[in-house]
């Protein structure tokens, strides 16, 4: 317990900074989850704010896609996040929802990926409202606490909601600056040289802090990078 005191600590140092979210991301891996996905979700459109698979990043890089692709819309607990009144926080197990799950919509996110447990809680602010999704793969391990787990979405909360005004797509706040910057030159288009020269660093080492920025994002494209900021206009 004195772990997660010193890590909820930590995460509430640093809302609304760049050091956030691999803050929140230990967090969240304490929690014993196997995968976290944050999601904001307004009217007729989703965002990927946080996305880590802790063992499988071309896993997270996929279902965030898949989920983006309009299968938020199948999501069971969407109507209750819409009609949710801004502060509340309410936690949902997978058990709970099962029945009133899609077989297409269970198959996708839960059975091909091997995903057997899922704690969701529905986060509702002023700006976001917000899944914050904890998943596990081994069936014999505890659900996620439920209290830490309604922590951790009052805390997404809080960070995404003071960001939501940033020029900055969300995810890329795991990043450093220089990592930050090569991915903003890639979703903007530029070739390696470009960005090398705007950094004023060589086109290799671009290419180097290119990998290490999609290995904390959990993805390994330059689509999987779209994928997780392509909503970028629909924040601000």
């Amino acid at each position: 317990m004195a772990s997660c005191i010193r890590h909820i600590d930590t995460c509430l140092a640093l809302l609304g900074s760049g050091g956030f979210a691999p803050a929140f991301s230990e967090f969240m891996e304490t929690l014993g989850a196997d995968q976290v996905m944050v999601f904001a979700i307004t009217e007729g459109n989703a965002r990927c704010l946080f996305s880590r698979h802790y063992r499988s990043a071309a896993l997270a890089e996929e279902l965030s896609a898949q989920y983006l692709d309009g299968w938020y819309m199948q999501d069971p607990l969407l109507p209750e996040l819409m009609q949710a009144q801004p502060g509340a926080v309410r936690l949902r197990r997978l058990e709970t929802i099962a029945e009133t799950m899609g077989s297409d919509y269970r198959r996708i996110f839960f059975d091909t990926p091997g995903l057997r447990a899922k704690t969701t809680v529905l986060a509702a602010g002023v700006r976001l409202r917000l899944f914050v999704s904890l998943y596990q793969t081994g069936g014999a391990q505890p659900d996620c606490d439920a209290d830490l787990a309604r922590i951790a979405g009052r805390l997404a909360l809080m960070h995404f909601e003071s960001t939501a005004g940033s020029a900055t797509p969300p995810a890329l706040d795991a990043l450093s600056e220089r990592e930050r910057a090569v991915c903003l030159g890639v979703l903007a288009g530029q070739k390696a040289e470009v960005i090398a020269a705007a950094l004023e660093v060589a086109p290799n080492t671009v290419i180097t802090y290119r990998k290490r920025a999609y290995a904390k994002l959990g993805i390994n494209s330059r689509a999987g990078l779209f994928s997780l900021c392509r909503d970028l206009g629909a924040s601000s």
